[in-house]
């Protein structure tokens, strides 16, 4: 489906269905660097049980028109955009990394705009090392070899994808080359800047739930422990032995975490 968001056309994927604004909306926000395919197997479950499921490409993403926004502040405006656009009044919003931050902000900038909130892979902080920036603005291959290597569990660097056939670390990186270039980089420097989540937390009224790695080498487990500490409604799921990218590791953990 397109749509457009302040007058740039975007890309969103529905899971498979037809667009139906008479149900309770999901808005799904992916993580710095990738798109809506974040979302491929979970966005499914969710179009088919009884949601209106919108995963959209952030700007200049994937497919979507326009340039990366440069900050999680304008992301969250963004969103906001995004479900007065689609037709509805409020939506869940599910967001990982990146988009685990983007959601904070929107339910502390756009409270009425929020049912609840669920945030994968998340942390009080997103602090991004000097040399994957430097890799980053560079377009070198360094950081999405970075990007993919920390990104993923032990056992997924291992090769053991859930679902036959696939391989999680070329499938991550096959995302990553694909992203325009300075795309990356705008994303990474937007997390890296952003300090308001515990701010934005101590005004968030609606439900949360944290669904945290075990192994996460890049928002650790206690980070995200510190955010969940500053909500007044949050429930914490760790999953035993995932990484970052856990809605590859574990999709079936991760959608029971989502559902719970």
């Amino acid at each position: 489906m397109q749509l457009k968001i302040n007058g740039i056309d975007t890309f969103i994927a529905c899971g498979g269905r037809d667009f139906d604004p008479s149900l309770p909306m999901v808005v799904m926000l992916h993580g710095a660097g990738f798109d809506s395919s974040t979302w491929s197997l979970h966005s499914r479950w969710f179009a088919h049980h009884g949601y209106n499921l919108l995963a959209p490409d952030l700007p200049g993403h994937g497919h979507s028109g326009g340039k990366p926004l440069g900050s999680i502040p304008e992301l969250a405006d963004w969103t906001a955009a995004l479900i007065t656009a689609a037709g509805a009044k409020d939506a869940w919003l599910i967001g990982h990394s990146m988009g685990s931050l983007i959601a904070i902000e929107t339910a502390a900038r756009h409270p009425d705009k929020v049912t609840k909130l669920s945030l994968l892979g998340t942390s009080s902080a997103m602090a991004v090392g000097p040399e994957l920036l430097q890799n980053a603005r560079d377009n070198d291959q360094g950081a999405i070899d970075m990007m993919s290597i920390w990104g993923l569990g032990f056992h997924a660097e291992l090769g053991g994808c859930p679902l036959p056939g696939l391989w999680m670390h070329g499938g991550a990186q096959r995302v990553l080359k694909s992203t325009a270039r300075d795309v990356l980089f705008t994303d990474l420097s937007a997390c890296n800047a952003y300090q308001g989540a515990l701010e934005a937390a101590a005004k968030i009224k609606v439900p949360v739930t944290l669904i945290l790695g075990e192994r996460d080498m890049m928002t650790p487990l206690k980070s995200g422990k510190a955010l969940g500490a500053a909500l007044s409604d949050a429930r914490t799921v760790v999953l035993p032995g995932a990484g970052h990218m856990m809605m590859l590791e574990q999709p079936e953990q991760t959608l029971a975490a989502l559902r719970g």
